[in-house]
């Protein structure tokens, strides 16, 4: 008979919304803008545009449908192999069989836990060499932590392969001096709930390419051709974001700055309090990074500390404190076991030990300190 777990007190990335949220819902519901599309949806995406420093954003339901567009976009399609990560959440590589092609999954390089560029120059060398090129590399911001851009971008170019970066973890980051979502050929955003920043559900598709942007807008609308009655031409989707949500995401822009500085003082309060405990190791920004902590992550080494990930996370459940493993890695899942894996035990490593601590904007310090002491309880045991 197994014990009912309390209700969770302390979620793992709660939204952080308040009276300027609710303020700009009735602003959008009392312009009678209430279907999709309207003057709050193209407000937020200049906006989002000049945040990530990028000259077009296109607001869509979801992450998944920006990748999903970013995919067909860049010419994806059935016989094609897509370069992605496997240390990743699911839907960074279900797009990449929406549209007929097949993922071939890379390994994470130890310190950032992202794509290994090294494997990443290995296969398109040796694909480019056996005439079998890839069609595109989808990167994914781990956690809120860039991609090492600076190597990962000439490696593309190199070989003339797009380069797709998946922010949807990293709104608010920066690397090298430049936005998450600035990198490669297309950009793609998640405002799910558990973002640092929500629209509820949405995303964006950002580029620099005005008519790419426009054909971004045209098949999220159905694919509608110029016409007084219903024309369609080509395959489109519904993906188009509301005006509703869009007013809620530019209130939660406004204050986004805040949000992260917030993620980043919890983050080192944890690393404050936990670091000096035997076998644990955080996920660090590189020197040239600030990253919007979306998650504070950490390894447990059951060797040296004497207890496993499992063990912790089990007791901040026990006490009604959500923590998660990390992202378990697409080659062990069972709708991707079957396809190609370069690499793997890095991030085999990560998801063995790997665990994620609550991290979001609203966690007040009484909570945080309850938290870790209940982590130094458990490793300390």
């Amino acid at each position: 008979m197994s014990v009912e777990e309390p209700p969770l007190r302390i979620h793992l990335s709660p939204p952080d919304v308040g009276p300027a949220e609710r303020e700009a819902l009735l602003r959008a519901f009392d312009s009678n803008w209430i279907a999709p599309l309207g003057p709050e949806v193209d407000a937020f995406e200049a906006e989002v545009a000049a945040h990530v420093d990028r000259r077009h954003a296109v607001a869509l339901s979801s992450g998944t449908a920006a990748l999903h567009l970013a995919l067909v976009l860049s010419g994806i399609g059935p016989g094609d192999r897509v370069l992605c990560p496997t240390l990743t959440f699911v839907a960074s590589a279900n797009p990449v069989r929406y549209v007929g092609a097949t993922p071939v999954f890379v390994d994470s390089a130890p310190g950032s836990w992202n794509l290994d560029v090294d494997l990443v120059a290995e296969q398109l060398a040796d694909g480019a060499a056996n005439g079998r090129p890839y069609a595109a590399v989808v990167a994914v911001d781990l956690y809120g932590r860039c991609c090492d851009y600076a190597a990962l971008e000439p490696v593309c170019a190199e070989y003339g392969v797009p380069l797709i970066e998946d922010a949807a973890e990293a709104l608010g980051s920066r690397r090298q001096g430049r936005a998450a979502g600035a990198f490669g050929e297309l950009g793609v955003l998640s405002f799910n709930g558990n973002k640092v920043m929500t629209t509820s559900g949405g995303g964006m598709l950002l580029s620099d390419d005005g008519d790419v942007a426009a054909e971004a807008r045209y098949l999220a609308t159905q694919a509608r051709d110029p016409a007084p009655h219903y024309e369609h031409s080509r395959l489109g989707y519904n993906y188009r974001m509301s005006n509703l949500l869009a007013g809620l995401g530019r209130a939660q822009l406004a204050s986004l700055d805040d949000k992260v500085a917030a993620r980043r003082r919890i983050g080192d309060r944890y690393r404050g309090e936990l670091a000096d405990l035997p076998g644990v190791a955080f996920l660090d920004d590189a020197p040239d990074e600030v990253s919007n902590q979306w998650l504070t992550c950490l390894t447990i080494d059951p060797a040296r500390s004497g207890v496993d990930r499992e063990q912790v996370r089990r007791e901040l459940r026990r006490a009604g404190i959500e923590a998660r493993p990390v992202w378990k890695p697409m080659h062990r899942q069972p709708l991707y076991r079957d396809e190609a894996m370069i690499g793997g035990r890095v991030a085999d490593r990560l998801f063995d030990h790997g665990l994620c601590l609550p991290s979001g904007s609203t966690l007040t310090p009484s909570e945080q300190a309850e938290i870790c002491q209940r982590i130094r309880e458990v490793l300390r045991a």
